[in-house]
């Protein structure tokens, strides 16, 4: 018996040191304790307490939560990117809409006297001035060649882009000639210009007065017709149907009302 134990000895001394190295050290969550695979089955398995987490569960889960903010503030980022693409093609629509009508040879209004069209610039542009100067209505009688000079002034700054001086003008020629049979015209661009500087609130009563004051006037559709866009761009949407809706019935077979049964589908 004892010869038995000193060759298992020998034996074992004699393996070679390659054979103890292929042994595999199994790292049991360094150090953590129960070891892994504890919760889930063996003797902890049913008895409803968890593990700890480990190191590099922890940092996973750091990791995770920092992906998951970084998503919703990507997310933020791009719905803001998408607010201001929208807005800038909102504003080039509307200076390219303002260029169309300016190209159309929509204004300034035809007249019977025409012998004023070719006034200088320089000529215009002091006219303009001193028409923004006019403190209030004019009571001297109406001089249509005089007439035209202010409002061909005024519009001369809408082609020069001069939008703020624009309104200005076609402001103050409402004051000096609320009777010109150029003021219905003047009053649909002042909210024209008033839209394409952004001042919504101020397109929204331009074009409001044309149909209240000049219910008669060629502009009164497509006046109407901008003041659903102004209300649209308000947020106002009842208002917007409602004015789209007279624009169909009242004046039917206009460029106004097609574009306005245009629109109305879409609501």
């Amino acid at each position: 018996m004892r010869m038995c134990r000193r060759v298992v000895t020998v034996l074992a001394l004699s393996l070679p040191l390659a054979a103890w190295a292929e042994v595999p050290v199994v790292d049991d969550n360094a150090g953590s304790y129960p070891p892994a695979g504890y919760g889930t089955s063996g003797a902890y398995a049913g008895s409803g307490a968890s593990a700890p987490a480990s190191a590099q569960g922890q940092l996973f889960m750091q990791l995770q939560q920092m992906q998951d903010q970084l998503s919703r503030q990507q997310g933020i980022i791009e719905e803001l990117q998408n607010d201001v693409s929208r807005m800038k093609q909102e504003n080039l629509e509307r200076y390219q809409d303002l260029d169309r009508r300016i190209n159309s040879g929509a204004a300034p209004a035809a007249t019977p006297d025409n012998s004023s069209g070719g006034a200088s610039n320089a000529a215009s542009g002091a006219a303009a001035g001193a028409a923004a100067q006019q403190p209030a209505a004019s009571s001297e009688p109406g001089d249509p060649a005089k007439e035209k000079l202010y409002y061909d002034a005024a519009f001369d700054l809408i082609k020069q882009k001069d939008f703020d001086k624009a309104s200005q003008a076609f402001t103050a020629f409402l004051r000096k000639y609320p009777n010109s049979q150029y003021a219905g015209n003047a009053q649909y661009w002042l909210g024209e210009v008033n839209l394409a500087k952004g001042d919504l609130q101020g397109a929204s009563q331009a074009f409001a007065q044309v149909s209240q004051k000049y219910p008669k006037h060629s502009k009164v559709p497509d006046s109407l017709y901008k003041l659903a866009d102004v209300e649209r761009r308000m947020g106002h949407t009842d208002k917007v149907k409602s004015i789209l809706q007279q624009v169909i019935t009242q004046y039917p077979g206009t460029s106004a009302a097609q574009l306005a049964q245009r629109d109305l589908q879409k609501l």
